[in-house]
């Protein structure tokens, strides 16, 4: 399935590269950091903070985008999408920022141009809402946290 997904460039993410799939099965692009080449953004461990991208978007209602987290960040570093995943409604033209969160013993800092987080397109079904009385039973009932095992 294919989404037709508009970027459009903010002038701090100037010189950039606009996200893109690095081989032909990859689920998610990569969102770069755009803060000022001067003014990288430290992350204090046990800190976070709200990291531009420099790019707004556009895609037809029926998908979302969801921001997540890169693995190598979170493995190597500590480092995660606090919100994970977040969500990119299809009416939303802001600019598209991510929270990270620095797990990791270190300060992290968020040089210009660092592969921050994955951008994923996602369909999305509405629901129809409808209040009722009862539930239909099932084999699971009300068991919740950890009642189907290990």
């Amino acid at each position: 399935m294919s989404v037709r997904l508009k970027i459009l460039r903010l002038p701090h993410s100037l010189g950039l590269p606009i996200p893109g799939y690095e081989s032909a099965a990859a689920a998610g692009m990569d969102l770069r950091a755009a803060p000022p080449p001067e003014v990288p953004i430290v992350i204090p461990p046990g800190g976070r903070a709200l990291v531009p991208t420099g790019l707004s978007l556009q895609f037809p209602s029926g998908f979302e985008a969801q921001i997540r987290p890169r693995s190598g960040l979170a493995l190597r570093c500590g480092v995660t999408v606090l919100n994970s995943p977040g969500t990119i409604d299809a009416d939303y033209r802001g600019e598209v920022k991510v929270i990270l969160v620095n797990f990791g013993d270190e300060p992290f800092v968020v040089e210009r141009g660092a592969r921050i987080a994955q951008l994923v397109m996602a369909a999305v079904a509405h629901a129809t809402v409808v209040e009722t009385d009862t539930l239909d039973g099932s084999e699971r009932g009300e068991g919740g946290f950890g009642s189907t095992g290990v």
